[in-house]
């Protein structure tokens, strides 16, 4: 007895086969790149999600494929797939990066339960009915991502709390806001109703089990957003579970037994159980990492090393201490993309500042490692400061696996690190979905599934690293005026 976990990311799908005992059995990967038909659009024909499902499916074992009982879903947040009544899609899905809508945030006047951002849901539906009338006049459904793929495997037309609190459309509880919908000229009648992440949405049908080698009939999970599915995966079970992602993005997700308070540049959203979580988004982790290689024209193995020198921690080695001090009075902020927590900036933007003529590519690297570090501290930062203690982080996430990096997040963090035992936490929280919406598990045996975690880092109290914070955070300040947008309140 097996179970599928299906996570519809971004950049990539992956399909992942968990046993009975919620062990991963089997995974595949199928990567894709998003359209940008115009400068700040982000777009993904349905169509190439399609094509990464069968191909992914394909390269599972056909055996562990017919032992499967039963589909869960996790995907992307925020984007959103407007199909029609025969359930095929009328334009290209439109994506979390998206920043067509941007001019549109004004419709959402503070205070907002949630933080606002031009790629969710409410705000691109909103450039839709301006935009795109006909586009509007053939729509029946704008389903998120995860829940058109269930669509397109059979399964019922439905949503849950963790995706549809997301959307800007909806209360903290994931409850459609009929008033704000009608305000924006927003058709009611778009928004699928709404079921536990859990709970069984319909079965696999003939032809979508033919397509990918299972068996017709087995249930379908209504599934939950990918960062609940991670959350889920990664054995957040109790109230204060905390968890850190980094990839594109980087995200810290603490769990909460019940609602948490509103806080300004902080999300308070649905788990993909009955708990609630305080996230803070980071957008620039990877993403500007990637960009920061790219322009110095590093491989990753050499900007590891002269960012880093052949040893990282209490005793540098003498390449790394020349690049500590050397990039000493050198700042990174690295809102290539903007950023969400904690400063609620779509137009902040990045760069070095502090470069002098002997700074070596080395240097800037360091620097740009440390700059996005920082960044993950401003956000955790806001999360103690709405009264979480978080002393200690699961780590997940294919950005976090390099010894160094993970050193210098603890002590950038000022937490102990302990990597979970689980590589593909989302598509996992997804199986184990499917397990409960099939009756295998109950809620009560979540605890007991929680994969190990092993001690990776821990913070070594470097004064000189907080100092560099410091200078973080008022560069930050100094510059937020130059961009527009963003919280310029004192801090």
């Amino acid at each position: 007895m097996s179970f599928l976990g299906i996570d519809l990311g971004t950049g990539s799908l992956k399909a992942a086969i968990v046993d009975e005992h919620g062990r991963e059995q089997a995974v595949a990967s199928v990567g894709y790149a998003l359209d940008t038909p115009h400068a700040g659009w982000a777009e993904t024909p349905v169509q190439t999600w399609w094509r990464a499902l069968c191909e992914a499916m394909a390269r599972l074992p056909e055996g562990l494929r017919h032992e499967v009982q039963a589909i869960g879903f996790s995907g992307q947040m925020h984007g959103v797939v407007l199909i029609d009544a025969a359930g095929e899609a009328v334009r290209p899905a439109m994506l979390w990066p998206d920043t067509r809508a941007l001019d549109l945030l004004d419709a959402w006047p503070e205070p907002q339960p949630n933080p606002v951002a031009p790629g969710m849901a409410g705000p691109l539906l909103r450039w839709i009915v301006l935009h795109e009338p006909e586009v509007a006049r053939r729509t029946r459904w704008a389903l998120q991502p995860k829940d058109w793929l269930r669509v397109a495997l059979g399964g019922a037309v439905a949503t849950d709390p963790s995706d549809a609190c997301a959307t800007a459309l909806a209360d903290p509880a994931g409850v459609w806001d009929g008033a704000l919908l009608e305000r924006l000229h927003i058709p009611r009648e778009w928004f699928a109703p709404l079921a536990p992440s859990y709970a069984a949405g319909g079965v696999l049908s003939e032809s979508a089990a033919r397509a990918l080698g299972l068996r017709a009939g087995i249930v379908l999970a209504t599934g939950a957003a990918d960062t609940p599915c991670a959350a889920l995966g990664s054995g957040l079970v109790h109230d204060g579970d905390a968890l850190l992602t980094t990839g594109t993005g980087g995200q810290i997700v603490v769990l909460a037994e019940h609602e948490p308070a509103a806080e300004k540049g902080l999300h308070r959203y649905r788990a993909a159980s009955d708990h609630w979580y305080r996230m803070a988004a980071m957008q620039n982790v990877g993403i500007a990492l990637e960009r920061a290689r790219g322009w110095l024209s590093y491989e990753w193995a050499d900007a590891y090393r002269d960012a880093f020198g052949d040893a990282f921690g209490d005793a540098f080695g003498d390449e790394a201490g020349r690049v500590a001090n050397d990039h000493a009075n050198l700042t990174f902020l690295p809102y290539l993309t903007g950023e969400r927590t904690p400063w609620l900036n779509p137009q902040a933007r990045g760069g070095w500042l502090g470069l002098a003529l002997d700074h070596t590519r080395g240097a800037m690297m360091r620097a740009a490692f440390e700059g996005v570090a920082f960044s993950l501290r401003a956000g955790l930062d806001a999360i103690r400061a709405s009264g979480a203690t978080v002393v200690a982080l699961k780590l997940a996430g294919g950005g976090s696996v390099d010894a160094r990096w993970r050193q210098l997040l603890a002590d950038a963090l000022n937490v102990e690190l302990h990597a979970v035992d689980c590589p593909n936490a989302a598509p996992r929280g997804a199986a184990m979905l499917g397990g409960l919406a099939s009756g295998h598990w109950r809620a009560d045996d979540l605890a007991a599934l929680a994969p190990g975690t092993t001690r990776v880092a821990g913070p070594q109290g470097d004064a000189a690293l907080e100092a560099r914070y410091a200078r973080f955070l008022d560069l930050y300040g100094r510059v937020e005026t130059w961009f527009g947008g963003g919280d310029t309140t004192p801090r």
